[in-house]
């Protein structure tokens, strides 16, 4: 037990850190029908990491980070201006569009560069393991400031998310706000690609979000489901980690997977049985 806590307490901690930002940030993310704007940010926020990279900065250095949260905001911008109420191409196709072109000069970019291979494995699944409380403390300042901008703006970003008419009947820049949302979702993405890498937190941010969806009507209970379930499947996910010496990344998003299958099979079965009694 000692061992475990020693290993796995900073990591597991990084993960309830993570978990508690995007959780927020999925609903937001399901509401808009943006489902891969976390997979599109992330691989453009590496794409500048991985330039930085060439450039001759450490992939952990201040340079690399501030190049990749340039290339986040980049993308941000372009995601808010391609948002147009009368959609004759859904925004989803131009999000799938700089997914594919970032992850492709990814790949270029990566075949210039010494040891790319290990790179491009850095890039997917991250080494949350070897996360240092210093580290966690950092991203832990952070996502609260993010979280407290959030909160003081509530109400126009979850009005936008959930009925962008009302939001211009209101007078609101619709596009002005959806920069401002997808610049400080890509403030979190670029800190947390650099963690964990891009699988791990697209699963932080959509898995959580689907269960509370699935379980509860009301914003507040969806988002609360939405933390229960990712505190327990990190839980989950670093024990078989360590008990199994398996890469933590990869063993935490098996283990959404995981919960996940579980959770939608219950509560099919749940819906099957009080059907049949209210029969």
């Amino acid at each position: 037990m000692h061992d475990f806590l020693f290993f796995m307490a900073a990591p597991f901690a990084a993960c309830l850190v993570m978990v508690g930002i995007h959780a927020y940030l999925g609903i937001h993310v399901l509401a808009r029908g943006v489902i891969f704007v976390d997979l599109a940010l992330a691989q453009i926020a590496a794409l500048g990491r991985t330039l930085a990279f060439l450039a001759g900065y450490e992939l952990d250095s201040w340079e690399a980070y501030f190049l990749s949260l340039a290339a986040a905001f980049i993308g941000a911008a372009v995601f808010s201006l391609t948002r147009l109420r009368q959609r004759q191409i859904p925004q989803e196709a131009v999000i799938g569009i700089a997914y594919a072109v970032a992850a492709a000069a990814g790949v270029l970019a990566i075949d210039r560069a010494p040891h790319g291979a290990e790179h491009l494995k850095d890039l997917l699944v991250g080494s949350i393991l070897w996360v240092t409380w210093p580290k966690v403390l950092e991203v832990s300042g952070l996502y609260a400031l993010v979280g407290f901008f959030h909160w003081i703006f509530r109400e126009r970003f979850l009005v936008i998310s959930l009925d962008e008419g009302e939001a211009m009947r209101r007078g609101w820049s619709v596009r002005f706000w959806d920069f401002i949302f997808y610049a400080s979702f890509g403030l979190v993405i670029t800190r947390s690609v650099q963690i964990a890498g891009v699988l791990l937190v697209f699963s932080f941010l959509i898995v959580p979000a689907v269960c509370g969806t699935l379980l509860a009507q009301r914003l507040s209970w969806r988002l609360g489901v939405g933390w229960g379930v990712g505190f327990a499947a990190s839980a989950l996910g670093c024990s078989l980690s360590y008990a199994l010496d398996l890469p933590t990344g990869a063993a935490v998003v098996c283990t959404f997977g995981a919960v996940l299958v579980a959770l939608g099979l219950g509560r099919g079965c749940w819906r099957l049985l009080t059907k049949e009694k209210s029969a």
